[in-house]
């Protein structure tokens, strides 16, 4: 099995204890996750994890609370939280330390299961990120309208043509393109310039994975990305606001 054959095993069997002791709601964070993304130039996700598949481990002893407050900070217009243990290294309160920067945060997992949308509403997460590829049949629509129902908005990831079409006929308003194929977990750095001319005016538009320089966050200003998620290149780093504010030219708007 390749990696995303592994996670979807992972999470069924997360799914099945879930449904063993069912998320209790709270009230969703008043924080627009889309709005924040709509600011001017272009706009950051920053993202927390200790361990990525690809590079190990990262921040093993991170410090998830300082963190986001050094993402917020360094101009940061949301954070994206990864809340899987097995091969991302989370722990069991890393999204309520992330939520303390009072920055809107997205709930990064691979969520197949309308249960798993009830537990990111009880964690208090702003959005949740909908995959494309793992989400077969009417699954993406049954998704997008249950976090909808929750007040939850959503990050719909796409990795091609088919899919940003499948995306687009599901009604997403937001939409990433990953440069990162999740089955040999390669980046293709063109991926997202490729597909960015194919998503209509009036739809939020994110860039994932692989963005390391300042020449890659021009490059996707200038191809028209409202915003750009950054995970490794900032949790590696031992100064994160430096890192961020340099990426973005310390706060001042790229052009696009």
């Amino acid at each position: 099995m390749n990696f995303l054959d592994n996670v979807l095993e992972a999470k069924r069997s997360e799914i099945a204890r879930l449904r063993q002791t069912p998320p209790r709601f709270a009230r969703v964070p008043d924080r627009d996750f889309a709005r924040a993304l709509r600011g001017p130039g272009l706009s950051v996700i920053a993202e927390i994890k200790r361990r990525s598949p690809s590079k190990g481990e990262l921040q093993p002893q991170l410090d998830v609370a300082e963190t986001a407050r050094a993402y917020s900070l360094g101009g940061a217009a949301a954070i994206s939280c990864l809340t899987d243990a097995r091969f991302f290294g989370a722990r069991d309160d890393d999204f309520a330390q992330a939520r303390t920067a009072g920055l809107p945060v997205l709930r990064k997992d691979f969520l197949i299961d309308e249960i798993q949308i009830d537990e990111s509403a009880s964690l208090g997460a702003a959005a949740v990120l909908l995959i494309v590829k793992i989400l077969e049949g009417r699954r993406l629509e049954t998704l997008l309208r249950h976090a909808a129902s929750l007040g939850l908005e959503a990050l719909v990831e796409v990795h091609d043509e088919a899919e940003l079409d499948r995306a687009l006929s599901a009604g997403a308003s937001i939409v990433g393109v990953n440069n990162r194929d999740l089955g040999t977990l390669e980046v293709d750095p063109e991926r997202a310039l490729r597909l960015r001319p194919r998503i209509p005016a009036g739809t939020l538009s994110v860039a994932e994975s692989g963005v390391r320089s300042r020449g890659d966050i021009d490059s996707l200003a200038a191809a028209g990305f409202d915003a750009v998620l950054i995970g490794e290149a900032l949790v590696a780093s031992s100064d994160p606001v430096a890192a961020l504010m340099n990426l973005t030219g310390k706060g001042v708007e790229v052009s696009r």
